[in-house]
């Protein structure tokens, strides 16, 4: 993945060129903020670049469904290489809008074409495709309202989804699905969680006025931004005043109603956002376990940052071996789960989920349940929370853990759907919360 020396590396080009290698790594397996990353390093990719690039990969993400339904349409057969067929996908995604053609796109549609063809012509593997590529963006152009009205007679290019996945949200949620659907598709909010060991609401409220930044409060410790923007320049980051949270996960700390001096166990902790927010709810002594030790540093570098501590451990929430052996107070269990109700953070989950992993993963988070359900004290409270919208990871393995353990089932929202309402914007997680019975 050399820098083609032709491409100046900030031109649409370049950014074209590094956000098709990027997809073309998920259409083989690979999540895409790893791809990217990959990319990135492999290219020593500045960072002026990298946010057209990412910028771009995840609208092609967004609207994979449509380009390659438009695909079928406009090619005799299916672009080869893979590096090709993501390059039009990205091109696509950045010239097409079929919800209102005179809609802001982000470049002008003859510049897209261009430059997509310079990204074509400057790679050893699409240099001989740079004329089909030029031909199939020229005619989409010319054809665009009769090529989207025939594709989008297909739910791929209406919803870009995967056909099961339409399937399966039609079967679940047959009044809600549609809206489920386009909430996935448009891209996230930035929330943030306000520590309340450092400021107010009030407080930062009044700090991002005086930087002329425009937000809404929308839950008691969670606050919008208008415009998303890089953390380093969100007034109070660096220092710990805030974090990066979506408004449904934070209702995880106060659903487990923790006290000071309790001992608590973030189970599956990484990237570590709800074990600072436990922390700054009260003086405990928590154990931050996650199953991979290269995810632990992340950990470590939020409580840092919030000046906060933890007692970080590599263990497998299935097994027994990290234990000491002393039951804890308090449990959350964010167990592993399809990602479902995160897809406007994460488009290309939906491409990389298979129809049986659903079953698969309520299996593992089941036995993950049992075995944290035996580290805790007699009348202590477990809070389970998956962020899928899939009934077999969320309501129905909670109905079926609080039967094979005789748990009692306490208030909690159960299933919230992805909303995007100014005042109600949040991703679609589960909670259920179970007490021990006591001695």
């Amino acid at each position: 993945m050399s820098t083609p020396s032709t491409l100046k590396i900030d031109s649409l080009a370049y950014s074209l060129l590094r956000a098709a290698q990027a997809v073309a790594m998920v259409r083989s397996g690979t999540a895409l903020p790893l791809a990217l990353a990959k990319v990135i390093a492999q290219n020593n990719t500045p960072v002026p670049a990298r946010g057209a690039i990412q910028d771009i990969a995840y609208r092609a993400m967004r609207g994979l469904g449509r380009s390659e339904v438009l695909l079928t349409l406009l090619a005799k057969k299916q672009p080869d290489p893979a590096i090709l067929h993501s390059l039009l996908c990205c091109a696509l995604a950045l010239i097409s809008s079929p919800d209102d053609p005179a809609e802001a796109l982000p470049y002008e549609v003859f510049t897209v074409v261009d430059q997509a063809v310079t990204a074509a012509a400057a790679d050893g593997d699409m240099a001989h495709a740079k004329g089909m590529v030029n031909a199939v963006l020229r005619r989409f152009l010319r054809e665009r309202d009769a090529l989207l009205e025939e594709a989008l007679q297909q739910p791929a290019a209406v919803w870009n989804y995967p056909a099961w996945w339409i399937a399966a949200a039609q079967t679940v949620y047959p009044k809600d699905w549609q809206a489920i659907l386009k909430a996935g598709n448009t891209a996230p909010p930035l929330t943030l969680r306000v520590n309340r060991r450092q400021t107010t609401m009030a407080d930062y409220l009044t700090l991002l006025t005086a930087n002329a930044m425009a937000a809404t409060q929308i839950g008691p410790s969670a606050v919008r931004l208008e415009k998303p923007l890089p953390v380093s320049q969100i007034p109070g980051f660096m220092n710990g005043l805030v974090s990066v949270q979506d408004a449904a996960a934070q209702l995880a700390a106060s659903l487990l109603d923790i006290q000071d001096g309790m001992r608590v166990l973030d189970a599956c902790a990484a990237p570590g956002g709800k074990t600072g927010h436990l922390l700054e709810s009260a003086n405990i002594a928590l154990v931050a376990l996650d199953n991979d030790a290269r995810r632990l540093p992340r950990i470590a570098e939020n409580l840092q940052r919030l000046q906060l501590q933890a007692t970080l451990k590599t263990g497998d929430a299935q097994a027994r071996y990290w234990w000491d052996g002393q039951l804890f107070d308090r449990i959350l269990a964010d167990v592993p789960c399809t990602a479902s109700g995160i897809v406007r953070r994460h488009p290309d989950i939906r491409w990389l989920r298979r129809k049986s992993d659903s079953a698969q993963l309520a299996t593992l988070s089941a036995q993950i349940l049992d075995n944290l359900w035996r580290m805790l004290r007699p009348g202590g409270k477990l809070l389970f929370v998956t962020c899928s919208i899939w009934p077999q990871e969320s309501e129905a393995q909670a109905a079926a853990f609080a039967v094979r353990n005789q748990a009692q089932r306490l208030p909690a929202p159960g299933q919230l759907l992805p909303a995007t309402e100014l005042l109600d914007d949040h991703d679609g997680l589960f909670y259920a919360l179970f007490q021990k019975a006591a001695d």
